[in-house]
């Protein structure tokens, strides 16, 4: 048998192997280094238009993060708002998950009914539609009467902002299943009511999720409108204390807050949508 000697490797190979774990850093933190261009480019643009004195309505972003580690931990100002950090987002996230999720439970057999059955549709999508374009500012004097001031209106509002969304996409899932799944369904031996579970609803799930991601999103859109009915704690609440107050720093950590809070709501729901809809060819987060 005779043995191949193998040399020294070339050096062009040498270069693309040392490439390769740089490369291999680069694409994980890509996404991360291209997320973070634009914030800290308002950033700047921040901190320069306030120390030029462009503006003096807007405080410096050291002001804004000093007034965000004293909402948080407190030891700074030490005064009403100092360490309640927890206890207003805890109130806050209380509304719109439970506001969300009532909606959700309206919603999604509301649309798969309009989008599903004729007479259904006929019956409660004109009603619907003419309800839609009133924004949920409007339903603020209502809610207030009907539940008074306090929590309830603010949870019957997150409710109501989150409920189009859920309700519209949904309606779009079932009408937009391809005709011919149905035939493919028949010739297999899915036929009648069977084709619901079979073939309706896996086909509406991405539209669902798509619904779900923007109801929570106008969800914590809504709650600083539900929050000025009064109720005591709440991020919603918060801000409006800083606006009565002129504490600019305060309304914008409140703003930051909910930003967070959103996004991050908004992640769970796109994670739980790719692990269960790893099957579709369509759905990409």
């Amino acid at each position: 048998m005779a043995i191949v000697e193998t040399g020294p490797m070339p050096a062009a190979a040498e270069e693309a192997a040392a490439r390769k774990p740089a490369r291999s850093t680069w694409t994980r933190l890509k996404p991360t280094v291209l997320a973070l261009i634009v914030p800290l480019l308002l950033l700047a643009f921040w901190q320069v238009a306030t120390t030029q004195q462009w503006t003096r309505l807007i405080p410096t972003p050291y002001a804004v993060a000093e007034c965000m580690v004293d909402f948080a931990v407190g030891g700074i100002f030490d005064d009403a708002y100092s360490g309640t950090l927890l206890s207003h987002l805890l109130a806050s996230m209380s509304r719109v998950y439970g506001g969300f999720a009532l909606a959700a439970m309206f919603a999604l057999p509301i649309g798969l009914m309009i989008g599903r059955m004729p007479w259904a549709r006929m019956l409660l999508d004109p009603f619907l539609q003419v309800m839609r374009p009133i924004p949920v500012t409007a339903w603020l004097p209502l809610s207030m009467i009907l539940f008074g001031l306090g929590a309830k209106s603010a949870f019957a509002l997150v409710c109501l902002g989150a409920f189009y969304p859920i309700l519209l996409n949904t309606v779009f899932g079932v009408r937009a299943v391809d005709p011919k799944l149905f035939e493919a369904a028949a010739m297999l031996g899915c036929r009648g009511n069977a084709q619901f579970y079979k073939v309706v609803l896996p086909a509406a799930v991405p539209s669902i999720f798509t619904g779900l991601r923007l109801g929570l999103g106008l969800a914590w859109f809504v709650i600083v409108v539900g929050e000025m009915t009064g109720v005591p704690q709440g991020l919603g609440a918060v801000i409006m204390d800083g606006r009565t107050l002129s504490r600019t720093e305060l309304v914008i950590c409140g703003m930051i807050v909910i930003g967070l809070a959103g996004y991050l709501s908004d992640r769970v729901v796109v994670a739980t949508g790719n692990r269960l809809l790893r099957w579709s060819p369509n759905h990409h987060g």
